[in-house]
C-alpha cells in the first residue's frame, strides 16, 4: 500500500465512526458534517470492500473487519499525533506535555514515584501518566511501545527494543508470621508443597523459569494484577509468595515476613524500553536523561 495515495484524513475518520457508531456523532468529534461524514464512510467501504457498520434495527453494529480495525485505527491515530508532535527542542521549564508510562505497580513504586517528584521540580508543566501493564501486553507490543513513551519492565520478559538501565533489585519470599509449616527457614520443599499466590505474568517471568529449573511448578492458589496485593494474600494462609526486595520494604506487611529464597534467585534488572520512533525525539530525550538521573538516586541495588 502506497501512502502516498491515501487520505489520511480518513483514518481520522475511520477511528470516529468505529469508536461512535454513529455518523452524525462521529462527524461533531472529528467537525464535520453529516453529509461529509457519511462521503468519508463511502469511501472507506470501498477501499475495503467492506460495511464496516451495519443496521441493525435503529442502530449500527460493527463487521467482523470493523471490529478488527477500531483498535488498530486508534493506534494508527496515537502513532501519527506522536509523530506530528515530535520536537527538535525540549524547554522544561515551559513545557505542558504529557508522558505515558506503562508499568507494574512494582515499577511505579519503587521507581516512578521518584521519577514523578524530579519531573514536577524541572518541569512542573509537564504531566505523567501509568498505565497499568496487561496480561495481554506481549500481544501487540510494538504497536502498544509507538503509542506511549515507555515500559518500565526487567531484562528477561522482551528484547530487540532500545533501553535504559534503571535499578537492580533482590528477590524475597513470604509467609505468614503464624505459618504452621514454616517455623525457621523456607526450604525447596516448602516451595513445592505449599499453596501460592502469584503476580499476573508469573508463568512467563524469569524467576518462574529458575523454578522450572529447579523441578518445581508452583502450585498457583491466587493469581492477582497488582504485587502490593500478595502480603495480604499470604497472612494467615499457608501460601507462599515472592516479591521484589524495594517494595518489600516500601509497603506495610502485617501479619507476613519476608524469608531468604532458599535458591539463588537471579537478581531482576529494571529497564525503561521504548519504541525507536521516539529515539529523537527531544522531549523523550530529555526524560530518559531525567529518568537516568533519577535511577541514580534510586541506587543500583
Amino acid at each position: 500500500m502506497n501512502l502516498s495515495s491515501l487520505d489520511l484524513n480518513l483514518v481520522v475518520a475511520l477511528r470516529a465512526l468505529l469508536e461512535e457508531r454513529n455518523v452524525t456523532r462521529a462527524g461533531e468529534r472529528v467537525g464535520l458534517t453529516q453529509p461529509a461524514m457519511s462521503a468519508a464512510l463511502a469511501r472507506l467501504r470501498r477501499h475495503f470492500d467492506d460495511q464496516l457498520l451495519s443496521r441493525v434495527g435503529s442502530r449500527y453494529e460493527l463487521t467482523p473487519l470493523g471490529a478488527a480495525l477500531r483498535d488498530r485505527s486508534a493506534a494508527a491515530c496515537d502513532v501519527l499525533e506522536r509523530v506530528f508532535a515530535t520536537q527538535a527542542e525540549f524547554d522544561p521549564g515551559s513545557e505542558t506535555r504529557e508522558f505515558t508510562l506503562i508499568s507494574s505497580d512494582y515499577g511505579a513504586t519503587v521507581f516512578g514515584v521518584a521519577l514523578a517528584r524530579a519531573l514536577h521540580r524541572e518541569a512542573p508543566g509537564a504531566r505523567l501518566t501509568f498505565q497499568q501493564t496487561s496480561p495481554l501486553l506481549m500481544e501487540n507490543l510494538p504497536t502498544l511501545l509507538s503509542t506511549v513513551d515507555g515500559l518500565l519492565l526487567p531484562h528477561g520478559v522482551i528484547d530487540d527494543f532500545p533501553a535504559i538501565e534503571l535499578f537492580a533489585d533482590q528477590w524475597v519470599c513470604l509467609v505468614a508470621d503464624d505459618h504452621p509449616e514454616v517455623t525457621g527457614e523456607l526450604t525447596l520443599d516448602h516451595l513445592a508443597r505449599l499453596p501460592w499466590a502469584v503476580y499476573q505474568r508469573a508463568y512467563d517471568a524469569p524467576i518462574t523459569r529458575q523454578l522450572s529449573m529447579l523441578g518445581i511448578s508452583p502450585r498457583v492458589d491466587v493469581s492477582v494484577p497488582l504485587f502490593h496485593l500478595l502480603p495480604a494474600l499470604v497472612a494467615g494462609t499457608r501460601r507462599v509468595a515472592m516479591i521484589q526486595q524495594r517494595l518489600a520494604e516500601r509497603v506495610p506487611m502485617p501479619g507476613v515476613r519476608p524469608l531468604p529464597c532458599p535458591f539463588h534467585a537471579v537478581p531482576l534488572q529494571e529497564a525503561l524500553w521504548w519504541h525507536p520512533v521516539h529515539t529523537q525525539d527531544a522531549g523523550h530525550i530529555w526524560l530518559r536523561h531525567l529518568a537516568q538521573r533519577v535511577a541514580t538516586e534510586v541506587g543500583p541495588g
